[in-house]
């Protein structure tokens, strides 16, 4: 892949579009941007990893060397990624301002200060020269990997929507704190004065009872303490149950809300439904299943029965037909004219590589098609337009089903 074309440079526009797309677009495995993001997570393992390494003394004095050398990398790696997502961001905001804000919310986004807090810390470390601090920075670069995890991207999106309802959760622990202190407090301080003599002692048996936690380094020795005991424990159950719900409720929304985007995403990558409104694209979301093959798996086999028809949103396959191969790309789809004629496979469908699909059952086809005559008069177009193209699956499949109805 040639991110700079002979006579260009840094100036040129096209190569700070392509650098952003290598940088933010989320690839296949078979793409530049997936090797790229699995160099970006090896440097992060990798320089984690010696950093906690170089914590032990007989290690660190065997291989002091390779760890700062791992460390030194590991900056200029982090540097550079930096210094190319703050020149590509300009332009590619939905703010559409100037560069110079599309670079300053950059840099002031959480992202942003991730990515700079990845390489910063170390790089004046490594300057200074104080190993014990640099070691207890080895942790920041970990949390680059929330930009390459929606896993981790779902969770900080579900605890920010719930922000309101979490920081109510806060308002009430720290009632309940106060609450059972004080009257820990006024019941024990005579009792235990150099544990519960004041009220700042008492929050801290509040909080590690409330939290269930429960040290055993401080506790009520009175029959009524013991009795305000149990009410905080009981309490401390809802107290962590209540965030731990919403939480969980939250990220569960988050996932589905993100799989609806996908799946939009990928619908609006086929041709087929971009005429299509939203609230029909809406209405064929609820038939399509996503499903992904890897290089070299067969999709269907020649002879199978037709079941469905399948919409390419990334990726290529390869269909092995009687007299030759053809090919098919991001956007094209196929197996529409089986399911039209009631054929059999003509053909052999390989991924040529890692392969995303949208997967519509013969069934929801039929349904489809009926009550949406724009979408079915595009699927006959489609279909008689590829009678022409030997280069497709189509012609087999319409060949082989007008033979099967002489046959009857």
């Amino acid at each position: 892949m040639r991110l700079v074309p002979r006579g260009r440079g840094l100036r040129d526009p096209d190569l700070r579009d392509r650098l952003y797309e290598l940088l933010e677009h989320d690839p296949l495995a078979y793409s530049a941007g997936s090797r790229f993001i699995q160099i970006i997570i090896s440097v992060i393992v990798l320089n984690v990893a010696a950093m906690i390494l170089a914590s032990v003394p007989e290690l660190d004095e065997q291989y002091g060397t390779l760890f700062s050398a791992i460390t030194i990398l590991s900056v200029i790696v982090f540097a550079l990624e930096y210094a190319a997502r703050l020149w590509t961001v300009a332009g590619h905001t939905q703010r559409k301002g100037s560069a110079v804000a599309d670079r300053l919310g950059y840099i002031f986004s959480a992202l942003g200060i991730i990515d700079l807090m990845a390489f910063l810390p170390a790089a004046v470390v490594l300057v200074t020269g104080r190993h014990a601090t640099l070691a207890a920075l080895g942790v920041l670069p970990f949390f680059k990997l929330i930009r390459y995890s929606p896993a981790m991207r779902s969770l900080l999106a579900a605890v920010h929507a719930e922000r309101r309802a979490l920081i109510g959760c806060v308002v009430i622990l720290t009632g309940a704190v106060l609450t059972f202190a004080s009257l820990l407090y006024a019941i024990e301080r005579d009792v235990q004065p150099d544990k519960l003599g004041t009220i700042p002692q008492a929050m801290w048996w509040a909080i590690v009872t409330l939290g269930t936690v429960g040290y055993g380094d401080v506790v009520p020795l009175t029959p009524l303490g013991k009795i305000i005991s149990t009410f905080a424990i009981i309490s401390g159950f809802a107290m962590i149950a209540l965030p731990v719900a919403i939480i969980s409720t939250a990220f569960a929304e988050e996932v589905k809300r993100r799989d609806f985007v996908v799946t939009w995403g990928m619908l609006a990558r086929v041709p087929l439904f971009s005429h299509l409104s939203a609230a029909e694209i809406a209405d064929i979301m609820r038939l399509l299943r996503a499903r992904t093959i890897e290089q070299g798996e067969v999709l269907v086999r020649r002879g199978d029965a037709a079941s469905s028809m399948y919409f390419i949103t990334a990726g290529e396959v390869e269909i092995a037909l009687p007299s030759q191969h053809v090919r098919l790309g991001d956007g094209t789809f196929f197996g529409e004219i089986a399911l039209l004629h009631k054929t059999k496979r003509s053909g052999t469908v390989t991924a040529r590589r890692k392969t995303r699909l949208l997967v519509l059952d013969a069934q929801d086809f039929h349904a489809l098609i009926a009550r949406m005559p724009t979408l079915a008069e595009h699927v006959h177009t489609t279909a008689k337009a590829r009678l022409a193209d030997t280069g497709d699956l189509a012609l087999a499949e319409l060949a082989q089903g007008e033979q099967e109805s002489s046959d009857r």
